[in-house]
């Protein structure tokens, strides 16, 4: 008769180790994919298409790495050991390279961008199957899936969690890349002392580790060197200020049009000229409305256009939405900053409520006598929703019956389509569009458009002190030339966000 097996109390050290390497390993490969999906969105735009597109990408790297693992027969620790290094190196570097190479060779980007992605995901494919062939020596088959898997899911659950709201508001895009990719030399580091007895020139392999390690420690200690050498060479102008939040980069410049600020790398505002577009912005629909009490601000957390709102002793209240606390802590407590906005963010008249605002309309019960929308253009999905027929929808439910609503609506000039789709989406609703325009020099040609029950009435009174706009020149920016005049357009919607399409299609071909 055959003896039994006799059953193990519990897992080995080695497996142990080797267990958490997986866990690491995990969260390494997300970090590496969640840096190269959100670079590109920050820099191509249409976050919907680039993180789907890198992600592909990233898992069909993946199972090339894990296919090619079937010609690793020999030296199974060694391996694993020499692509942990290269894992380390290439996704460590990965934030880095792409910013560099965004604000040098722009034309290159996309091919380093997916050359890269294709690189890691193959590396990261390969681990995942080696470390399996490895443990399989002492671990029951299914055991070994079960016990590998769940380590490699919790791993990237914990990374999942903590990239948005933790590590790249922390440590920046660059510093985090690198921080994980010291963490997976690490882990080369750890499987040398465990399989220190099985490999051959364990001295190449610690001085390989210890290169590597080097490389990365300073690497990060020069983070902030990388950033500004990238970003003064993309923005040209000296960088006053540069932050990353959980939603956008927020980039200030100064230079020869004074202040300027860049999200996500699109110009925002330029000091010089600012006050043209904040003053077409606010003005028409604050005029016109006569004697304004209640005001709200969609977007516009650097305060421009409640600077120009707090101009009306009728107004006794304005409520600033804005999704980004940093940005609205920015221009209210930075001493430069909150001059060009003339202290407008510490009003005592000023509520600031920090959130989505396609949730805060749902949610609110305040009807408002002007609705200033200062959303950035449409680039991408998670903005395009705030120009849907659901959006203005909701928008009319917060609107006073006399009231009016405005919606900067990108140039009618370069993206003439996108301009009258915003229009016709608001007529979509039972709203009246009323159309403007005006000339702003770091933009160019730019759009606006009155949203309201009423038919719109032209003021016949403004603010004193205003720079750009009188009574006089107003009628003419809602005079439209032949090449600006309406064009037939769908609707946006939800369903299918046709505008963010077109956005990219007509910014894109200028």
């Amino acid at each position: 008769m055959s003896a039994l097996p006799v059953e193990r109390a519990g897992p080995r050290p080695v497996e142990i180790a080797l267990l958490a390497s997986v866990f690491v390993v995990a969260a390494c490969g997300l970090v590496y994919e969640l840096s190269a999906a959100a670079l590109s969105s920050y820099l191509l735009g249409d976050s919907v298409l680039q993180f789907s597109t890198i992600i592909g990408t990233y898992l069909f790297a993946m199972g090339v790495g894990s296919w090619l693992s079937r010609y690793f027969e020999r030296q199974l620790p060694a391996h694993f050991l020499r692509i942990e290094l290269m894992v380390a190196l290439v996704g460590g570097a990965l934030p880095a390279l792409l910013f560099i190479a965004n604000a040098y060779v722009p034309g290159a980007f996309r091919l380093l961008l997916y050359g890269l992605v294709l690189v890691v995901g193959t590396l990261v494919g390969l681990e995942i199957p080696l470390v399996m062939r490895i443990l399989r020596r002492n671990v029951a088959l299914k055991d070994l899936v079960s016990q590998v898997l769940t380590f490699d899911y919790l791993g990237a659950l914990a990374v999942s969690i903590a990239f948005p709201l933790l590590l790249v508001p922390q440590l920046g895009m660059i510093r985090t890349g690198l921080l994980f990719g010291f963490m997976n030399a690490a882990v080369a580091v750890w499987a040398l002392w465990l399989f220190r007895h099985e490999l051959r020139r364990v001295g190449a392999h610690a001085l390989a580790c210890t290169l590597a390690l080097s490389a990365l420690a300073v690497a990060f200690a020069f983070a902030d060197r990388i950033t500004t050498l990238a970003e003064d060479k993309f923005y040209q102008d000296r960088i006053v200020f540069s932050e990353s939040s959980p939603y956008q980069r927020i980039v200030v410049t100064r230079g020869a049009a004074g202040h300027r600020l860049f999200l996500n790398g699109n110009l925002q505002f330029a000091e010089r000229d600012e006050y043209r577009y904040h003053e077409a912005l606010v003005h028409p629909v604050m005029a016109a409305h006569g004697a304004p009490r209640k005001v709200a601000v969609l977007g516009g957390g650097d305060g421009m256009a409640v600077r120009e709102i707090l101009k009306y002793p009728s107004v006794e209240s304005v409520t600033l939405v804005e999704l980004d606390p940093n940005m609205t802590r920015l221009f209210r407590d930075h001493e430069t900053l909150a001059a060009l906005n003339g202290h407008s963010l510490a009003s005592p008249k000023l509520k600031i409520v920090n959130t989505d605002a396609f949730q805060w309309l749902q949610q609110a019960g305040e009807v408002f006598d002007v609705i200033v929308v200062d959303f950035p253009d449409p680039t991408n999905f998670a903005i395009g929703k705030l120009y849907t027929s659901s959006f203005y929808a909701l928008l009319d439910q917060r609107l006073a019956a006399s009231g009016y609503a405005v919606v900067q609506t990108t140039s009618p000039l370069v993206a003439r389509k996108s301009f009258w789709t915003v229009a016709t989406t608001i007529e979509s609703v039972g709203l009246t569009a009323t159309p403007y325009h005006a000339h702003v020099p770091s933009f160019g040609e730019w759009g606006y458009i009155v949203a309201s029950r009423r038919p719109f009435r032209m003021p016949d009174a403004l603010p004193e002190g205003l720079r750009f706009l009188s009574v006089a020149t107003l009628p003419l920016l809602f005079d439209f030339p032949r090449d600006m005049a309406r064009v037939p357009t769908e609707v946006n919607r939800l369903s299918n966000q046709i505008l963010v399409t077109t956005y990219e299609h007509e910014w894109g071909t200028r």
